[in-house]
């Protein structure tokens, strides 16, 4: 491990200036559970990955609105020493910045100027497995203490005054496909997360550890076991390889104590032959009980998929009135070309329609199973399906405004060929059992910020941005959903009516989700780009 400090200004260092902000919030109990329960009265902080435990990505602050976007200007920016792909939706607590980078690195900010308080660097395993190069999203806060999952599969809690490293645990075995590049999500006193590896042939779980000690409180697999319901879905012993990963960040209803996870593919990707059966709990969400672990129910999104469409989406967990009464609803825009609305106490299905192209389903029926168009597997000679592999949707994150009523999401409208293989497991290696190919320049294809009124599943407006796009999104009360394009254009959109307000080159591809905040006594806007953190806010 590595601990930077810098100086800032004239000489002061922040460890001086996080004491006096973070650190004594911290002594004065306010990063609580209770804290994050209420994070939706807080809009001046950003507490967690989605925001708040619901994961609409919607914030209260109005300052930056309809009629004043146009006016945004950068306020500061901050360049990464890092080579990959800038992913984190960062951290705000009391005008201090927490973000991660593609190396396992944690940055604290000052959130007003972008000035480096201190840095954390995790010591990498020599080797690691994974299927997508590096990434870490964001870390999860509790107390005084930040929380970031590792590329070789490790836990680490961090004081969040001063960066030094708390406690290192290792979760799994990095060497036979576990990695973690998602942030945790800090529930009552443990910290909850998931595991990557669906492509090595790993058994997925969901896991809460200690947020004190970092000891395992419990684990939820994500295949069932023999004797437990579900395992009659594994051909054979093929649950033992048969992948379910838990790669992105879930959400939690603290009313109803369940925490509800995507979970990925089923292993091999695109040869199903040796895994007949649905293979539970693969491309499914779940409900999972806080306290013992115990998964309450499950919904599957596609049983016995074999084009690699995860279901680790952010599930968005808003309350609405249906049939003259508040319904606890989950939406998801799943990754199979279909947006779902869901009964999230008893993961009853309500509704799913078409949100963009997909060739493979006539529809889904009345329990929520899709229809199959006949002969849309892969073959060895190669199957041309709609989506593609990266899905109509992924891990970028969707947003639902309460003042709008609508569900935003960035789609994406694109085919591939996918093509199966024999394969045999063999622990460290990829167990994929095929592959893809694109047959058409990207740029014909065409991502979109889709608003889908969530009652109905229509489309209400769409803004079309090209190439394809793997920006999240946000929206805000002043009206605005917040977007980015592959091409380095930050854009803020009427959440009413998809008008183009404004938007600025950043010349970085965006494949993060904005968030913002109050620092400096005024809205700012953040997003990762390219390999920086670019900040804006209104003009003085």
């Amino acid at each position: 491990m590595k601990l930077t400090m810098r100086p800032v200004c004239a000489g002061l260092l922040v460890v001086t200036a996080l004491a006096a902000g973070t650190a004594a919030r911290a002594q004065e109990g306010r990063i609580t559970y209770d804290h994050l329960v209420r994070a939706g009265e807080d809009p001046g902080n950003w507490l967690m990955y989605s925001g708040q435990y619901h994961s609409q990505r919607f914030s209260r602050l109005e300052e930056i609105d309809r009629t004043n976007v146009g006016s945004l200007e950068l306020a500061w920016v901050r360049q990464l020493p890092t080579l990959g792909q800038v992913q984190t939706s960062p951290l705000v607590v009391d005008g201090v910045m927490y973000l991660t980078t593609p190396d396992n690195e944690v940055y604290a900010l000052d959130a007003a100027t972008g000035h480096v308080f201190w840095t954390y660097t995790h010591d990498l395993a020599d080797t690691l497995t994974l299927c997508c190069g590096k990434q870490s999203r964001g870390v999860a806060m509790l107390a005084d203490r930040l929380y970031m999952t590792t590329l070789d599969a490790r836990l680490v809690a961090i004081d969040a005054a001063t960066g030094a490293k708390l406690w290192d645990r290792q979760i799994a075995d990095n060497l036979t496909g576990y990695s973690m590049t998602a942030a945790p999500l800090a529930v009552k006193d443990m910290v909850v997360t998931g595991t990557g590896g669906g492509e090595y042939g790993i058994r997925g779980w969901v896991d809460a550890y200690d947020a004190a000690t970092g000891e395992r409180r419990w684990r939820a697999y994500t295949i069932p076991g023999p004797g437990e319901p579900g395992n009659e879905t594994w051909a054979g012993d093929s649950w033992q390889t048969g992948g379910a990963s838990t790669w992105m960040t879930g959400s939690y209803d603290p009313d109803l104590n369940l925490i509800y996870w995507g979970v990925g593919n089923p292993g091999p990707d695109w040869n199903g032959a040796t895994r007949e059966g649905d293979n539970l709990y693969s491309d499914s969400v779940i409900a999972i009980d806080a306290d013992t672990g115990s998964i309450e129910w499950h919904f599957q999104f596609t049983p016995h998929d074999v084009h690699d469409w995860d279901a680790c989406q952010v599930p968005v967990l808003v309350d609405r009135v249906v049939g003259g009464r508040v319904q606890k609803l989950m939406l998801f825009a799943n990754r199979n070309g279909f947006f779902y609305a869901l009964d999230r106490e008893t993961g009853r299905f309500l509704l799913a329609r078409e949100y963009a192209t997909q060739t493979w389903a006539q529809g889904i029926d009345d329990s929520g199973r899709p229809i199959r168009v006949p002969d849309m597997e892969p073959t060895p000679e190669g199957r041309f399906v709609y989506p593609e592999v990266n899905g109509a949707s992924n891990w970028w994150s969707p947003s639902f405004s309460p003042d709008t009523g609508l569900f935003y999401t960035m789609a994406y409208d694109g085919g591939a060929t996918f093509y199966s293989a024999d394969v045999d497991y063999e622990p460290g290696k990829l167990f994929v059992g095929g592959g893809y190919s694109r047959d058409e320049p990207i740029d014909t294809y065409v991502s979109a910020v889709r608003a889908i009124d969530p009652l109905t599943g229509r489309r209400a407006w769409e803004h079309r941005v090209q190439p394809k796009s793997m920006s999240g999104v946000m929206s805000t009360a002043g009206g605005l959903v917040f977007a980015g394009t592959v091409t380095g254009n930050f854009i803020a959109l009427d959440a009413e009516t998809g008008e183009d307000l404004w938007h600025k080159g950043l010349g970085g591809e965006i494949i993060a989700a904005p968030i913002t905040y109050l620092a400096g006594g005024r809205q700012q806007v953040t997003i990762a780009a390219g390999h920086a953190i670019f900040t804006f806010a209104l003009e003085d």
